[in-house]
């Protein structure tokens, strides 16, 4: 069976070392899982981008140094805010649109579960101070937890049992306000923070705010969410897109 291709956008138009670092890490989970990582460069046409987007069956959106533009979600940016990537918010939102259409297993990590919330109409809280270490960065494997909704989806692809927590490596400063259209709040930490959303029904749709590709070789949470992310992309079928003409 062929392997199911999966769009993965560079993570950052002007940081060259973070991007060539952190896609590769994505790329090897996705490859762990058996499927094929399709790079999507940022500096591409959107004609070229839809194309890529076109061949995959699948759409992850990496994580980002950059912050999402604010005026997105009807705010200006404050001091603690980093600079935004226009051309990573271009790409990401030709994918995510591309996803909807069809009807695509999509999957956010970190700036890409934000970016997912912004794009349906959800905010984003500009800078986190909370007793909750979110900004431990990719050196500490265990950063804090995070308590899983136990009837929720993710609950199960992260193999927890009985068990409703589960503790997560954290490198951001930003996070989910308002959950986007149609997103459902599945994990938070302990200081409230929104650290998981999934979508409705049978639909592949999920966001995490931690980084389980940098883990997924040792943890099995983290290799659980990227086999049934690539198991969804493997048995996705277009969705028919009805348009109703008036007479």
């Amino acid at each position: 069976m062929k392997a199911p291709r999966i769009a993965i956008p560079e993570p950052h138009a002007k940081d060259s070392e973070y991007s060539a670092r952190s896609w590769a890490q994505y790329a090897d989970a996705i490859r762990y899982a058996g499927g094929e990582p399709v790079m999507v460069p940022l500096s591409q046409s959107p004609m070229r981008v839809a194309q890529l987007a076109a061949s995959c069956e699948g759409v992850l959106l990496p994580g980002s140094p950059a912050d999402i533009n604010p005026q997105k979600y009807g705010e200006e940016a404050i001091a603690d805010c980093n600079p935004a990537d226009h051309a990573r918010e271009a790409v990401d939102e030709l994918l995510l649109q591309d996803a909807s259409n069809l009807g695509k297993p999509l999957l956010g990590i970190c700036y890409g579960f934000q970016s997912l919330n912004v794009w349906r109409g959800g905010t984003l809280l500009q800078h986190l101070a909370t007793a909750v270490n979110h900004a431990a960065g990719r050196t500490i494997a265990e950063a804090h937890a995070v308590e899983v909704d136990a009837k929720s989806r993710l609950r199960r692809i992260l193999g927890l049992s009985s068990r409703t927590t589960l503790a997560v490596n954290s490198s951001h400063h930003q996070a989910v306000a308002i959950l986007g259209d149609g997103l459902i709040r599945v994990a938070w930490s302990e200081d409230g923070v929104v650290e998981a959303a999934e979508g409705h029904g049978d639909h592949f749709l999920v966001g995490v705010q931690w980084h389980p590709e940098r883990i997924f070789q040792q943890n099995r949470s983290a290799q659980g969410l990227f086999q049934a992310f690539v198991d969804a992309a493997q048995v996705w079928e277009p969705r028919m897109i009805r348009e109703s003409v008036a007479d």
